[in-house]
Order: C-alpha cells, then structure tokens, then sequence
C-alpha cells in the first residue's frame, strides 16, 4: 500500500531520505479524513508507484508545494481556508509546474469543467472513480503538463530566435554604397556566454558627396536592453549621417539619444565614426571611449609587405559617461593611396591569454597578430586575425565579449 503521510495544519511536510528515487510522490489537499482514506486505497489499488502526501489546507498545500517534491497534486474544491476556484488559483501561483487534478462531488461536475478551464489538468469525480482510472488520470495529468512546458519552451525558443533575428538586423546592417572603389568586409562573433546579441554595432554608408561614412561602436553590458539600445543608436547614426550631421555634432546627438534610451544611467556606448574622403587619401576620424585601429599601408615598392600600424587618434570620452559635457575633437589622417582600415570592438583582444593569469592580448599584441597576416586580402585577412585571436584566447575559456570588425580597403583613384 502507498505510504500516506498525515500533515496536520501547520506542519512542515519534510523529504523523505528513504523514498524511492523512481516514485511519484503526490500531494493531497482533503480535510476529510474519509476522502483521504479512499484516495490512499485508489492509489493503492492503481498499482502506480507513488508516496501519497496528505494536507488539509491551501495554506500547507503552498508551504509542501513551496518546498519542492511532489509531482502532482489531488485537490479538493472545498477547504477550510479556500472555496472553488480560488484555492485552485493560490496552488497555481505556488507550482505553476506542478499539474494539479481537482476533486469534485457527485454534483459538482461543472466545477471540475470550470477547474480544467482555469488552469487544472483534469478533474475526479467522488463516488465515480475506478482505480485504473485514478492511475491514468495521474500519469496522462503528468505527462500532459511536461507536454505544455516542452511546447511553451519551444515556442520561447522560436520567439528568442525571432528576436536574435531583428536585433541582428539592426545591429549588423548591410553597408549602403553606391561606390565600387572601396571594399568593406564585416564581421561578428558573440561571446561565449551570450545566448543573444550585445551591443556591438556597426554601420557603413555613403552619402551624396561620396564620403563614405562608418561607424562601430560597443554598448556596455549584455542582454536584450543593451542589445536595443545598439539598434537605436546605429538606426540613429545613419539617419543623422544622411541628413548631413558630421563631426563632434554627430556624437552629441548620438549621446542626446542614448541618454533618452538607455534603461539606467549606468549604461554607456564607445563609439568610433570614420568619413572617408571621396580622394580616399584621407579620413577623418572621432573616437568616444572606443579603441584605435589598424591601418594596412599595401601600395608600397613593388614586391614589398603590406605595413600594419596601430593608429589612436585624439580620443574623447565614451558616449553617456558626462552627458552634456564631453568635447570630442575631429582629427584627420592620411592615408596611402592603396590600403586599408580595420575597426574593431574590445572584445578582440580582451579576451585571457592563459586559464590562471590575468593577462590579455592587448592592442598591441592584436598588432603584432595583424601583421603576420598582413599579406593576405581583405576578407581572409579579417578571418585570419578573429581566428587566430580565438586560438590564442582558448587556454583562457575563449573569447568572453562580443567581437565586431569593420575593414575598409581602397584602391587608388
């Protein structure tokens, strides 16, 4: 015969150490006596494994239910502290997990219907119930109930992807050129941890004077709000580019909007912005917190290796750290008539070198890793540098951030 285990009022069901690991253990909510028997016997006669618990409250319900452990609850619809549909709504709230089969009286059909509609599994009827159906009602109760969380988690599965989907869209845009004399090879990886985007992102377009115009930037922290606020911010670089707004003008609106935008004031952005002349002999660049990038020199004597130089222009602070108060300074660079410019997030080369130490590759080390591929074109040029990143971050759990990379490469005009 199944054990049944009386709780009186108030008192805190405990696990059993010596319960079978294989068992259900089903909790039931009777304070008839009577009733408990008969449900002890069903059980029994059901021939399913199971430890019966037995409450006489919603209250106790909650506080076994609170606890962990049982696998289905058997509740009556009339209790001391709970009449209807109410003490079905409190176990739900409880154990929204748990599949819950209400008991009803020989006239009280139509609450058993109602208790399905508001959330139970399925309803016994006292007086009506065989013990092969009594087993069945459990095991179909349980196993339904697993089929409604396997499906509510597919379909936040498929909903999270959807997600991904459109904040990949807005983050990582396709360049918008007109121009066939410039290049641009686009990269993202996300982090080892994340399960979505962050706030890496980039855009690329040309506006009517043949500027072409770039943009990457790095929202701090990860998660759908950081992820939504890189949307924003790339949507509004490009607009504000189209429309003709440039320079340290441009970083002020930009930060107008992230102030406005961001989900808490502890949030900010790097950004970096390039205008690439339409001469492609120079580039003016503004930087807000971001790091520097590289510049490939590849129209050099005949025969000889592309020159790959690490570049930090005059830097400003990040985008929202002193809203209002930052100056940000414009400063132009030259460049060789053919060559090229690599933007890249801080996720390149923050990742750890090694499983104990706290070292890092570095910008410098990013250099030095660039300048063994430096012979090689643009896109596996790219690919070759986020690889052997990758390879060098292993020993330290791989790369822990997102990585975003823009390379711009020109030919001479």
């Amino acid at each position: 015969m199944a054990e049944l285990t009386v709780r009186l009022p108030g008192e805190e069901p405990g696990a059993d150490p010596d319960a079978d690991p294989g068992e259900l253990v089903v909790l039931l909510v009777e304070d008839d006596p009577g009733d408990a028997l008969l449900v002890e016997e069903l059980l029994a006669d059901s021939r399913v494994l199971a430890r019966l618990q037995w409450v006489q409250s919603v209250a106790d319900a909650c506080r076994a239910l609170t606890a962990g452990g049982p696998h289905c609850v058997l509740l009556d619809l009339h209790l001391p502290d709970a009449q209807g549909l109410g003490g079905l709504a409190r176990v739900l709230q409880a154990a929204p997990r748990t599949p819950v089969v209400v008991l009803t009286g020989l006239a009280e059909e139509g609450a058993g219907l109602a208790a399905v509609t508001a959330g139970a599994q399925d309803y016994l009827v006292k007086g009506r119930v065989e013990p092969d159906l009594f087993g069945r009602t459990l095991r179909y109760s349980i196993q339904r109930k697993q089929a409604e969380q396997a499906a509510a988690a597919l379909q936040a599965e498929r909903l999270r992807a959807q997600e991904n989907a459109r904040l990949e869209r807005g983050l990582l845009p396709s360049p918008l050129l007109d121009t066939s004399d410039v290049e641009v090879v686009t990269r993202y990886r996300p982090g080892r941890a994340q399960a979505l985007l962050g706030g890496d992102f980039y855009d690329v377009v040309e506006s009517g004077d043949g500027v072409v115009h770039t943009v990457i930037g790095d929202v701090s922290g990860h998660g759908p709000d950081e992820a939504a606020l890189g949307v924003c911010l790339r949507i509004a670089w490009r607009t504000l580019v189209l429309t003709g707004v440039t320079g340290p003008d441009l970083l002020r609106q930009l930060e107008r909007i992230l102030t406005a935008e961001r989900s808490g004031p502890e949030l900010f952005a790097t950004v970096s912005t390039l205008a690439l002349e339409p001469d492609r002999r120079r580039v003016r660049v503004l930087r807000a917190g971001h790091p520097g990038l590289l510049l490939r020199s590849m129209s050099g004597p005949r025969g000889s290796e592309p020159v790959i130089d690490l570049v930090e222009p005059e830097c400003g602070p990040a985008l929202g750290l002193i809203p209002g108060q930052a100056d940000w300074q414009e400063e132009e660079l030259r460049l060789p008539g053919q060559g090229a410019l690599m933007l890249f997030t801080d996720g390149l080369f923050e990742g750890r070198t090694s499983a104990t130490g706290s070292a890092r590759l570095g910008e410098d080390g990013l250099t030095a890793l660039a300048r063994t591929h430096a012979h090689l074109p643009g896109p596996r040029f790219v690919d070759a540098v986020i690889s052997g990143v990758e390879t060098i971050a292993a020993p330290g759990g791989g790369l822990a951030d997102d990585v975003a990379v823009v390379h711009l490469e020109w030919n001479e005009t």
